[in-house]
């Protein structure tokens, strides 16, 4: 018998999933819930990002390379927050419904 999305959610470790969505970001989290529409959104969103980040900082100074650093580095950890809460809420979700 093949388990079905919801069990596989349910039966996932909420915790685990946050931690691996906040540590290295990206939605690793997401690959461990073996939701896979969710990781490829995350990693559309954070490839998007970087190329951004990339295509802006072409004729930036010197003296704003520190800031366009910054810039990226709080959308990155902005993306892992949105991506490990919601993660957990998924678990927490599926399982009240079971």
């Amino acid at each position: 018998m093949i388990p079905t999305k919801d069990q596989v959610l349910a039966a996932s470790a909420g915790w685990v999933a946050v931690v691996l969505n906040v540590v290295p970001g990206l939605g690793a989290g997401y690959l461990y819930q073996r939701r896979w529409k969710a990781y490829w959104i995350t990693s559309v969103l954070a490839t998007t990002w970087f190329v951004a980040g990339a295509v802006l900082a072409q004729d930036a100074a010197t003296a704003a390379e520190p800031q366009n650093q910054l810039v990226g580095l709080i959308g990155l950890m902005v993306l892992a927050a949105v991506t490990s809460a919601e993660a957990g809420i998924a678990v927490k979700a599926v399982r009240q419904n079971s």
